[in-house]
């Protein structure tokens, strides 16, 4: 298996923070816009802040790749395509 999803992860630049008042409904907001335009983005968060990455992931309707530390990589999730 190549490492490179891994590497590619590793060098996103994070593109949505999460402040002082934590995962608001702004945020998950912000962070279903992000993934529209990128369809995968970095999260960070302040350290005296409680953050459950699964329940953000679920909230934006997206799907959770990793979490390390204070960090979280979401993807977009495909759209499932009526018939």
């Amino acid at each position: 298996m190549s490492n490179q999803p891994d590497r590619s992860m590793q060098n996103l630049k994070p593109t949505v923070w999460i402040g002082k008042q934590g995962c608001t409904k702004t945020m998950i907001d912000e962070i279903v816009e992000q993934l529209r335009k990128r369809k995968i983005i970095k999260v960070k968060w302040l350290q005296n802040i409680p953050v459950d990455p699964e329940g953000v992931a679920s909230q934006a309707r997206a799907t959770l790749l990793e979490v390390r530390g204070r960090t979280m990589v979401l993807k977009e999730k495909k759209k499932i395509r009526e018939k």
